[in-house]
């Protein structure tokens, strides 16, 4: 048997890393720190990508603004758009209903004219004449007024030497317009100065030459 010495004591193997001191692991913590670099703070990567992320959705509400703004023009202008035929549609549609209407208010005008639009038929043509003015239907045509071939149609034509320019002298048809859209031009006889005829001024003076130039009555 072997024998014990006492006091002695078998002690385990350490190993070595374990058997470092406390200053020896610090050290070596830095050293892998050092070999490692700088590590970047959490909270700054994090706001890095919020940022991008912020960026993006405004890019996207910017296009989604445009487009909204785009569509919104274009149904204004599709607003106007039908709202411009509408009237148009409007205005043909009662032009062509006029238009046919316009021969019997030339009978109720002749019929004025001759002193026949009396009694019931005279209450009958005073309705119509007022149901087509609510529609619109304006006459117009004058005499003495200047000949207009937008508005005038001629059918007979003279020299006067009492007018200085082409004068409508009398109306034979009169026109009717809604609004600006001539539905009929008046028909009218249209006179001209006649040619080389010059406008006469101070005629009295003229019409007493006569008298100045005989020296007076003859006395007696």
């Amino acid at each position: 048997m072997t024998e014990e010495t006492p006091g002695f004591e078998e002690q385990p193997d350490v190993p070595s890393e374990a058997a470092q001191t406390p200053d020896d692991a610090a050290k070596g913590a830095g050293s892998a720190d050092n070999k490692a670099g700088p590590a970047a703070p959490a909270g700054d990567l994090e706001q890095v990508a919020l940022q991008a992320q912020l960026d993006q959705v405004r890019t996207a509400l910017n296009e989604r603004t445009a487009d909204l703004q785009r569509l919104q023009a274009e149904y204004q202008n599709y607003r106007r758009r039908v709202e411009r035929d509408r009237v148009t549609v409007k205005e043909i549609a009662v032009a062509s209903l006029l238009s046919e209407l316009l021969p019997v208010l030339d009978d109720i005008g002749r019929a004025r004219d001759h002193g026949e639009l009396v009694g019931g038929f005279k209450s009958v043509g005073e309705s119509v004449e007022t149901v087509v003015a609510k529609l619109g239907l304006q006459q117009f045509g004058k005499e003495g007024e200047p000949f207009d071939p937008l508005v005038h149609e001629a059918l007979m034509h003279s020299y006067a030497p009492d007018v200085t320019e082409t004068t409508c002298v009398q109306i034979l048809q009169p026109g009717y317009r809604i609004g600006e859209r001539v539905i009929r031009p008046a028909r009218v006889a249209v006179a001209e100065p006649q040619p080389g005829a010059t406008p006469a001024k101070g005629g009295e003076g003229e019409a007493a030459a006569p008298d100045e130039e005989s020296g007076g009555p003859e006395e007696g």
